[in-house]
């Protein structure tokens, strides 16, 4: 089940960016798509004031995992860590999450949903792991408490 195929729409109207900004940061961060049809996230990641991450989010709509075991995502990054996080509900404060290397070519990373984690502002939850039957949002999250340039590529997004 295709989640997102950037390959095949211009449409990035439910995309969001969202930074340290909100709470007093300087980071920057942008998201496009490119004369290739690949989905640009990228920007400068910095400390001051107390910040350090930039996230990039999909509201997706109430999506049905069942049967769903793994999502599987074709990028390109640039030999950062970064985070993949989904939420049940597009209300929910806290999300699941993982972190995933990537390798500065293109690859797929592949994320079983069961290994996903709880966690609110940086902190794990004391709650159960992903167990859910559907999802609302998810996106990519760079905190890696430095200041660094980052830039994520993304081709497809795949519910297996």
């Amino acid at each position: 089940m295709t989640l997102l195929d950037f390959t095949s729409t211009n449409n990035i109207s439910n995309w969001y960016v969202l930074t340290d900004n909100v709470m007093g940061g300087i980071s920057e961060s942008s998201f496009y798509i490119n004369d290739d049809k690949i989905g640009v996230f990228k920007g400068k990641v910095r400390l001051e004031n107390n910040g350090g991450f930039s996230s990039l989010r999909f509201r997706c709509g109430k999506t049905v995992l069942e049967g769903k075991e793994k999502v599987c995502i074709h990028l390109k990054g640039d030999g950062k860590t970064y985070q993949f996080r989904l939420k049940k509900e597009s209300s929910d404060k806290h999300s699941y999450i993982t972190k995933f290397d990537t390798s500065g070519k293109w690859e797929t990373i592949e994320i079983s949903l069961k290994n996903l984690y709880p966690s609110f502002r940086g902190k794990k939850r004391n709650l159960a792991p992903f167990l859910g039957n559907q999802l609302e949002e998810f996106g990519f999250l760079i905190g890696n408490k430095k200041e660094e340039t980052f830039q994520l590529l993304l081709k497809r997004i795949e519910l297996k």
